[in-house]
């Protein structure tokens, strides 16, 4: 971020992208895009049981120890990834009318072809198995997941009518028509896009790669802007937008299970007094499972908030541009963690294909290198790892509503046979494992030290400040109103940090809240003209 919050992300060509195929095809080997995952090595195939003959077909094939990846009912048939021997023995079984191999349905284009590009929002969606929940019919329906960002653009595949609902936009820019709630510098969209997104006039489709969409493509995004153009932000303002988020979360037609937070600080606080992860803590205990980025200091130590345990703390899974998952590592830039608090969880976070804003910060900087055709950019970061989990949460509790955000961490990051490098290895999201999984209740509880929020604002912040002038610091808010962290503490456990518009004493945004927009702020836009803050340190990582 250019604030005292960076922004887990970087935008990058991933090098040139093969053209798509004249025809319509299966791939040259057949093989499902990720064979040798949860599901078994191997091509997968369509086995097709006689008239009303599906149950009988599924148990001759747990007979013999075949899992069922998904099931066609229409045609009394299930999709299974199994050898070509296996699937030759399939063909002589009495409950078997057919076999016949199984492949994505790839478009005819001259140009991108998602389908072939191993970092695409479709191959992201197969890695963590999210088509699979798909066609089971779980797609994120009845979930909202908030975004903390800085805010979304109506972009396509964002611009359907409630696909994206504003919450209050505490950014610089919330006093300008043209730029409140949008996304002025394109990390926000790219986020959003990836947890979300949903082609105009479609449905969830896990074999249209021409459809850009997001993990939970049913899901609704609750936007609550923070950053502005140049992607300043101050630690006082996140902590807010979380304090909205959570007294905001069950208001009439909302339903807010996940907060997605795709920045961190580089605070050494300890989490058991941090004012943020204590914010971030609330929005947890208050039943919303909150996925924050690991950082891409290519360290061990996690920013903050995620050094807090009790959330779910994302680090960056480099696919090496194969679609293979045996060759996945966690990427070089990516945050691990220490034997006291490591990453509980690595998705996709290497030349990710995300939606793009035309004009915006990122777009202008770093499109001769980033930009993807028209539509789209190439970003590496911890933050689009988390966004993708994000969406995997939300599928999740679109299958069982009841989950608390233990047992949906629980179910997220289980170790199942998915793992990046060797040795204890890195746990990958597999939304139809978390999704069939059995569970204890008592076994998903966590018990570690809770934080108390009493610590210092300042050491929220670490090394990074906004700039005005001179920087801001100290227990101070962007309106220069003391913080008493132990009293806003107390206020945010008892879900009063808000008093209609107001926080820490001033107003911030309007009263009342509209259903489709949070009323305009009543910050004095003189006084916190964006264009008179200078941009200090937002873009963490590398930008290429």
């Amino acid at each position: 971020m250019a604030l005292a919050v960076a922004l887990a992300a970087s935008f990058a060509c991933a090098g040139p992208v093969a053209a798509a195929s004249a025809s319509v095809a299966p791939s040259a080997t057949g093989q499902s895009a990720h064979a040798g995952d949860a599901y078994g090595p191997g091509v997968s195939y369509v086995v097709r049981g006689h008239v009303h003959g599906l149950p009988a077909l599924v148990a001759v094939l747990r007979a013999r120890g075949i899992g069922v990846q998904r099931t066609i009912p229409l045609i009394d048939a299930v999709v299974v990834r199994v050898s070509a021997l296996q699937a030759a023995a399939l063909a002589n079984d009495p409950a078997v009318a057919e076999v016949t191999a199984d492949a994505k349905v790839q478009l005819q284009s001259n140009g991108y072809d998602a389908g072939t590009d191993a970092n695409s929002a479709f191959n992201a969606a197969e890695l963590v198995h999210a088509h699979d929940a798909w066609d089971n019919g779980y797609t994120g329906s009845g979930i909202d997941v908030a975004l903390i960002d800085s805010g979304v653009t109506p972009v396509q595949g964002l611009a359907a009518d409630g696909q994206v609902v504003n919450g209050p936009d505490l950014s610089f820019e919330s006093q300008f028509a043209g730029t409140a709630h949008l996304d002025t510098f394109g990390h926000g969209t790219f986020m959003a896009g990836l947890i979300a997104a949903r082609e105009p006039g479609t449905g969830a489709n896990s074999s249209d790669t021409s459809a850009y969409q997001g993990i939970a493509p049913d899901a609704r995004i609750v936007s609550v802007k923070v950053a502005d153009a140049f992607g300043r932000s101050d630690v006082s303002q996140v902590i807010a937008g979380i304090d909205w988020v959570v007294q905001h979360a069950h208001d009439p037609g909302l339903n807010i299970r996940v907060l997605n937070l795709s920045f961190g600080t580089d605070s050494t606080q300890s989490y058991v007094l941090d004012p943020l992860a204590y914010a971030a803590e609330v929005a947890w205990r208050s039943g919303i499972v909150v996925v924050v980025s690991a950082g891409n200091n290519g360290g061990t130590r996690l920013v903050d908030p995620a050094i807090d345990p009790y959330l779910i703390a994302v680090g960056a899974l480099d696919t090496n541009n194969t679609l293979s998952t045996t060759d996945d590592t966690v990427a070089r830039f990516s945050n691990k963690g220490t034997s006291s608090r490591r990453v509980d969880v690595v998705a996709p976070g290497v030349h990710v294909q995300g939606l793009r804003v035309p004009g915006s910060f990122v777009d202008q900087a770093f499109g001769s290198s980033g930009r993807l055709g028209t539509r789209f950019f190439r970003g590496s970061g911890t933050s689009q790892a988390t966004a993708i989990t994000s969406g995997v949460a939300a599928l999740v509790l679109s299958s069982r509503p009841d989950l608390t955000p233990d047992q949906v961490k629980r179910l997220v990051t289980g170790r199942g046979p998915r793992r990046a490098e060797s040795g204890p290895g890195f746990s990958v999201p597999d939304a139809m494992r978390a999704i069939a999984a059995a569970y204890s209740v008592r076994a998903s509880t966590q018990r570690f030290t809770r934080s108390d929020g009493t610590g210092s604002l300042e050491g929220s912040r670490g090394t990074r400040h906004v700039v005005r002038g001179t920087p801001l610091v100290g227990e101070l808010d962007i309106f220069g109103n003391p913080v008493d962290t132990a009293a806003l503490a107390a206020q945010e456990a008892q879900q009063v940090a808000w008093d209609g518009g107001t926080w820490n004493g001033a107003t911030w945004a309007g009263a009342s809240w509209a259903g489709a927009s949070w009323d305009g702020a009543s910050w004095d836009g003189a006084s916190w003209d964006g264009a008179s803050w200078d941009a200090v340190g937002w873009l963490a990582g590398s930008w290429s």
